[in-house]
């Protein structure tokens, strides 16, 4: 059986620095095909789709609402050719009742130990309109590693430097942030994966620098701190989000490769000042995600918060307003009040603003927003920034052996001998 795994494009936000990461949810999909499948992956966003390619059923995993009404159209166009199209993915189950209309299957939730009976109904002809596992999560220990080996590697690369492999050492999280649907897509509880299958995946990866994709790991202390322990030894080199504000937690975190983290910066507090102090200190970048548009911001607030960013040295910034994604408190409140005005999923991309704020205008926010990341990256691009930290990085893979000759290379090339010269100093 030949099975044709699509992964639509989106388009990227103007102004800011565009790369494209191996995309995680396909891979680990496809790691759940039994062994008889054979699979064909495109990501759309690196090349373009061979709707003519010979397969038997096709499939299209979304994560992003700006990405579903391209994998609609993708959909329409492999079934004006009689090819059966299924769904699935992270924002397949947010906009799943639209989705239906354009599919012939819909697979909502987690899909360990469920496609041998999926395509046990499409071999009989008898493929149901909607698989819904959403409150049924299979095993932790069921989930395998990913079928990286259906990436196509060199176009995964920002002038010529590879870009991270996305990891993941657990599903589920006990958090329920107000604009975050993770509680709705994999529940509120947390669910590491063991150890061993950690482990045994990591040692399959290849590529030496990592994003581990986990919502927090600062979900169990104690599991925190034994993963860092056991990925000591592989040295890889990784980014992920939130660490336990913990000295011990923080220095096993560089103990096994911490690179840099994604930080929340929240408001103007001493606390903010010294959690990317703490960070610095074990030799951990920060990137701060800044989120715009909260009720309890006014104008005044949202300016306060971009000029404090500049006094905390951060490494990186990434600024959003706040996007209701269905399913979720923010979108729930918001349609309640009246105040969402725009439903074009192309627009919910986190940069554009959809919805009336509570204390200034659409076009007030939208402004801010600009001025956000121009202000943070005046005096040194996004990208500039980036390569600092990634200068970072190849000098840690130097002291410890595992850097590769090739990137060193590409980065005096492509971005000058400065930026590796600053970093020696």
């Amino acid at each position: 059986m030949k099975f044709k795994l699509i992964y639509p494009r989106w388009n990227k936000l103007p102004g800011q620095t565009t790369f494209n990461l191996p995309p995680h949810g396909p891979v680990v999909f496809a790691a759940t095909l039994p062994d008889y499948v054979e699979v064909s992956f495109t990501d759309e966003n690196v090349e373009a789709i061979d709707f003519d390619e010979e397969c038997d059923l096709v499939g299209i995993s979304m994560m992003l609402s700006t990405q579903v009404k391209r994998g609609w159209e993708i959909a329409g166009e492999f079934r004006k050719r009689g090819k059966q199209v299924m769904f699935g993915g992270i924002s397949t189950m947010l906009h799943a009742e639209e989705t239906m209309e354009h599919a012939d299957s819909v697979f909502l939730g987690e899909s360990e130990g469920r496609m041998e009976q999926v395509l046990e109904d499409w071999r009989n002809g008898c493929l149901k309109k909607v698989y819904n596992y959403m409150n049924q999560q299979p095993p932790i220990e069921s989930v395998g590693p990913a079928r990286r080996d259906l990436y196509k590697r060199d176009l995964y690369n920002h002038k010529g430097v590879q870009m991270v492999d996305l990891f993941h050492a657990s599903r589920g999280c006990r958090f329920s942030c107000y604009p975050c649907a993770v509680s709705y897509l994999g529940g509120r509880v947390f669910r590491p994966r063991p150890f061993e299958k950690v482990i045994e995946e990591l040692e399959t990866i290849e590529n030496n620098r990592l994003f581990i994709v986990d919502n927090s790991l600062a979900q169990n202390k104690e599991w925190e701190m034994e993963l860092f322990r056991e990925m000591i030894p592989l040295k890889k080199k990784w980014i992920s989000h939130t660490i336990e504000d913990d000295p011990k937690v923080l220095d096993l975190a560089a103990q096994a490769g911490a690179w840099y983290v994604y930080q929340a910066v929240y408001d103007t507090s001493d606390y903010i000042k010294e959690r990317v102090k703490r960070y610095h200190d074990y030799g951990i970048g920060v990137e701060g995600t800044i989120l715009l548009g909260l009720d309890n911001q006014s104008e005044d607030d949202c300016k306060r918060l971009i000029d404090f960013l500049l006094e905390i040295d951060l490494d990186l910034a990434e600024f959003t307003v706040m996007t209701p994604f269905p399913h979720t408190k923010g979108y729930d409140d918001l349609m309640r009040q009246g105040r969402i005005f725009d439903f074009d999923w192309n627009h919910y991309n986190a940069g554009q603003v959809v919805f009336q704020p509570k204390q200034m205008s659409p076009e007030k926010l939208q402004d801010l927003y600009d001025y956000a990341w121009k202000s943070f990256y005046g005096d040194e691009t996004q990208e500039s920034k980036m390569f600092r930290l990634f200068a970072k990085v190849m000098m840690r893979e130097m002291e410890d052996g595992t850097y590769r000759p090739r990137d060193r290379k590409l980065v005096n090339k492509s971005f000058g001998k400065e930026v590796v010269r600053e970093i020696k100093k």
